[in-house]
């Protein structure tokens, strides 16, 4: 558009050019004849030509004026869609976001949040990723990330954390050891049995847990063998190398030849924190949160 030249002017045109009547296309502008004359006479200045003949009794477009209308709406439809772009942007309804997860949360509330924000936001672009705890806060911090679930994470001065799911922790078992018959075990049970554990930098703050909890029951665990995955720490335990301390939802992993055992304390229980850095304020991000708040379901 030729500078100089206002949106203001093009609508003025196209309300003028479609009644064919100055009083009329003032009326359905909400403004005085007068005001509109002058943008008219503007449009004109600044385009070099005229776009309207006058007489006291018709108006009529030239030439010049039908070129114009030809483009003017596709301008005008163009301007509102880009208005309109930047008001969705601005509420959070359109844009990139990058949502990493680690594996085991997705047994929990995490698919029905993403369905829900899918349907409610169509035009947000999902980059899902798998990637364990730890590995998730070197993405946020690398500015990789929008926003991840991380199991017991410990604060951290760059990001925002918020509790959105919990579950409890349990202590998985070959199907035909001693301990596998019991209902629930109290962890010292545990105390002489070699360890299946996953290394530290994979999920730190539950790693720290589930040494803790070993310690209140007098103990460290004697690990035999480090495993990054889980569905490899579960086959582990069902091949007898060891057991070891999970969240509850893996055994929705569909191992029969293992058996999951709540734990007699208040502490093993494990949480899951939606993260995002404090100095990343988009709007898109808080319309995710929003719908996990309101889908979590603890």
């Amino acid at each position: 558009m030729k500078p100089g030249i206002e949106l203001r002017h093009l609508r003025s045109f196209v309300a003028v050019a479609e009644e064919l009547h100055f009083g009329r296309a003032a009326a359905r502008l909400g403004i005085a004849q007068p005001p509109l004359s002058q943008q008219i006479q503007r449009l004109e200045a600044g385009l070099g030509t005229r776009l309207f003949d006058r007489t006291n009794r018709r108006v009529a477009l030239t030439d010049a004026g039908r070129a114009l209308l030809e483009h003017a709406g596709r301008v005008l439809q163009g301007s509102a869609a880009a208005v309109e772009a930047v008001r969705r942007a601005a509420r959070g309804e359109s844009g990139p976001l990058r949502v990493a997860f680690a594996a085991s949360v997705m047994f929990l509330s995490l698919p029905r949040i993403i369905r829900a924000f899918r349907q409610r936001y169509p035009e947000v672009r999902l980059d899902l990723r798998e990637m364990p705890t730890g590995l998730q806060l070197e993405a946020l911090r690398a500015e990789e990330l929008d926003i991840g679930f991380l199991r017991q994470p410990d604060p951290d001065p760059e990001l925002e954390l918020e509790t959105v799911m919990s579950e409890p922790l349990r202590a998985a078992v070959p199907v035909g050891h001693p301990l596998a018959t019991r209902s629930r075990i109290r962890l010292e049970s545990l105390a002489a049995e070699p360890f299946v554990l996953f290394p530290r930098e994979i999920a730190p703050g539950l790693h720290a847990q589930v040494l803790a909890l070993c310690r209140s029951a007098g103990f460290a665990p004697r690990v035999v063998q480090e495993s990054r995955e889980l569905y490899t720490t579960v086959s582990l335990v069902e091949a007898g190398m060891g057991v070891t301390i999970i969240p509850a939802s893996v055994a929705k992993m569909g191992w029969t030849s293992v058996r999951y055992l709540p734990i007699a304390s208040l502490l093993a229980r494990t949480r899951i924190a939606a993260a995002w850095r404090t100095d990343r304020d988009r709007p898109v991000i808080h319309s995710f949160l929003e719908v996990a708040r309101a889908r979590a379901g603890g």
